[in-house]
């Protein structure tokens, strides 16, 4: 498979990447050497290997699941560029 400067202009724009015309063959060569790796990494035979999240086995830390009303309003709200009357204050969107 290979990628051509029309379809690599085409995933700039998908990716909301601004990129010149006087880079999109070089985007295109990049996009190409990603996807031979792809082809690559096909031709491995992994018959018999389970699938893994990490290189090293563990497990994920446990807690007990219990309802609670939070009590921490006021310390998660200091971490609000603009918090009013105990809420988030964000920017009116839509008039």
């Amino acid at each position: 498979m290979s990628i051509t400067e029309d379809q690599a202009r085409k995933v700039a724009h998908l990716a909301r990447i601004a990129v010149d015309d006087a880079a999109l063959p070089a985007l295109a060569r990049e996009l190409n050497g990603i996807l031979h790796f792809m082809e690559q990494l096909n031709e491995v035979d992994v018959t018999g290997v389970e699938p893994m999240t990490g290189v090293t086995p563990m497990r994920l830390k446990r807690r007990e699941d219990v309802v609670t009303t939070g009590e921490m309003a006021d310390r998660i709200l200091s971490n609000a560029p603009d918090a009013r009357e105990g809420f988030f204050a964000v920017p009116k969107v839509v008039e």
